[in-house]
C-alpha cells in the first residue's frame, strides 16, 4: 500500500486550501512518531506522505492540520487552531482523507 493523500478545501471561499501544513504521525504504544510535515499545494492537496513506505495495517495514525496557520495568513480567525484525524488503517486499500475547512467548522472522511 502507498502513502496517504489529502486534500483540503475551504468551503467558506470555495477554493483549495493551499500552503496548510500537515504532519503525519504513527501511534507507537502510548506515543506518537512523527513520521512527516508537508504543505498543500496550489491544489490543496498532498499527493503522498511516505509514498516509498507502506502502511501498517492494524496501526493507527494522525494527519495534524494548522488550519489556525492557514486561516490568520488570510486575516482571519479560525474557531479551532488546528485539526488532528486520528484513524485506524484495517485493509491495504488507498487511504485519501479530504478536509473541508471554514474559520468555525471542518468535515473529514474516508475517501477514495
Amino acid at each position: 500500500m502507498s502513502g496517504i493523500t489529502t486534500h483540503v478545501l475551504d468551503t467558506a471561499r470555495g477554493r483549495p486550501a493551499a500552503g496548510v501544513r500537515v504532519s503525519l504521525a504513527v501511534r507507537a504504544g502510548e506515543r506518537w512518531s512523527e513520521l512527516a510535515t508537508t504543505a498543500t499545494d496550489a491544489g490543496g492537496r498532498i499527493a503522498g506522505f511516505l509514498p516509498d513506505r507502506p502502511l501498517a495495517v492494524g496501526s493507527t495514525y494522525r494527519l495534524r492540520f494548522e488550519i489556525g496557520e492557514y486561516f490568520a495568513a488570510q486575516g482571519l480567525a479560525a474557531f479551532h487552531p488546528y485539526v488532528e484525524v486520528v484513524f485506524t488503517v484495517h485493509d491495504d486499500r488507498p487511504h485519501h482523507v479530504p478536509l473541508l475547512v471554514s474559520p468555525f467548522g471542518y468535515t473529514t472522511y474516508l475517501g477514495s
